[in-house]
């Protein structure tokens, strides 16, 4: 745990680092209209490239119970239908979002490079090769930001940033080969299936909706001011929810193999950094606001253990789905599905305020936290969850 998760900790925090530094740069060199533009363009890649880390995992899965096992076919066909729907939105892009066709086409290619990165982190992953794995990481993030930057530095503008970007791109996958190769070792007969992919892609895809629709709701049923207000206590909840991701990145390997001790120590691991960040968020809830959104919130400080036991219970639930994706069940992503409509409909029922969407919020979490793990107990994994959590 200690290098290895260093490792991928730090690869982590570059990946974030660049994908902030891009619209920080974007405000600067750019004018309002290609701003926003940008801030589009990082949301259609943001969106489409989640079946990337679907693949990863299934990959990760897959190679982890079958040493060698490849995803060189899925990988591709993953990536270029990725590309493609993002290609097809080329004539809604132009007349919705007011971007130009040749831009849309250079997403797509930009996305599918994105995407099959998934194929080579996935083996590393399964491998339990984690300082390989952070290097490929930063690869990754750097193929997916460094362009972007680049070109903004250049001054290139939006449309030649995203040019730069889509040519270094194309080295994701040359790079990734490096890192991922083993010398001397030729890959095994076993193929990850379409299936592990699709169920992987739907349970990530179902991970970020519910864990993102209440700062939709939001958005759309309070005022300007408290929808804002409500942005920034969202990045408490998503800091609870991100900050122990790296225990499921290398406990799902073991996951894959039956393991009931990772199961153990994952769940114990994440509890910990959950009750500390509430404990945190209790102690110094106005500073926590101050740091996330400026002195304007912090008069909203009693809020933030709330929005911290939110994240925190969505970060139990990560890891019980992928428990779930590594014992093999088929249908992992369906109560964070049915958790996301229940919390769409009592949003619309209760009274539109801040206090009240936040503590659906809240509540969506616990129902999808007990859901989860009652399906889990009922999957492949049950054994493992049981004693985890009487652990």
């Amino acid at each position: 745990m200690g290098l290895s998760g260093a490792a991928v900790a730090v690869a982590t925090a570059v990946t974030s680092g660049l994908g902030y530094v891009v619209p920080v740069l974007g405000a600067r060199r750019l004018d309002a209209a290609d701003l926003g533009a940008l801030a589009t363009v990082l949301a259609i890649v943001a969106i489409a490239s989640v079946p990337g880390t679907g693949l990863q995992i299934a990959v990760a899965v897959q190679r982890a119970r079958h040493p060698g096992s490849t995803a060189r076919h899925v990988g591709w066909i993953t990536a270029a239908v990725c590309a493609g729907v993002v290609a097809l939105l080329a004539p809604l892009a132009g007349s919705v979002l007011d971007l130009p066709a040749e831009l849309t086409l250079m997403l797509a290619v930009y996305t599918g490079a994105i995407v099959v990165a998934g194929r080579w982190l996935g083996q590393l992953q399964g491998d339990e090769r984690f300082l390989r794995l952070a290097l490929g990481m930063a690869v990754l993030a750097a193929g997916r930001y460094g362009g972007l930057v680049a070109g903004l530095l250049l001054g290139a503008g939006l449309t030649g940033s995203v040019l730069i970007a889509t040519v270094v791109s194309l080295l994701i996958p040359v790079a990734l080969t490096a890192v991922a190769r083993v010398p001397g070792s030729p890959p095994g007969d076993r193929g990850v299936s379409a299936r592990h992919v699709v169920t992987a892609c739907s349970a990530t895809l179902a991970m970020l909706v519910v864990s993102y629709a209440d700062l939709l709701l939001a958005r759309a049923l309070l005022p300007a001011a408290a929808s804002g207000a409500y942005a920034v206590g969202t990045v408490l909840t998503k800091g609870a929810l991100w900050a122990p991701q790296v225990v499921t990145v290398l406990a799902l390997p073991r996951l894959a193999q039956g393991s009931r001790r990772a199961l153990i120590i994952a769940v114990g691991l994440v509890t910990g950094s959950g009750t500390l960040l509430i404990a945190m968020s209790a102690l110094a809830g106005g500073l926590a606001f101050r740091f996330a959104g400026g002195p304007g919130y912090v008069d909203l400080g009693r809020y933030a253990p709330v929005f911290a036991l939110t994240g925190a219970l969505y970060a139990l639930v990560f890891v019980l789905v992928n428990a779930q994706v590594a014992a093999g069940a088929k249908w992992p992503s369906a109560p964070l599905w049915v958790s996301t409509a229940v919390l769409v409909v009592v949003a619309w029922l209760v009274p539109h305020t801040f206090a009240a969407i936040m503590w659906c919020a809240a509540g969506t979490a616990a129902l999808a936290l007990a859901a989860t793990a009652l399906a889990t107990m009922r999957s492949g994994a049950g054994k493992l969850t049981g004693a985890a959590l009487t652990s």
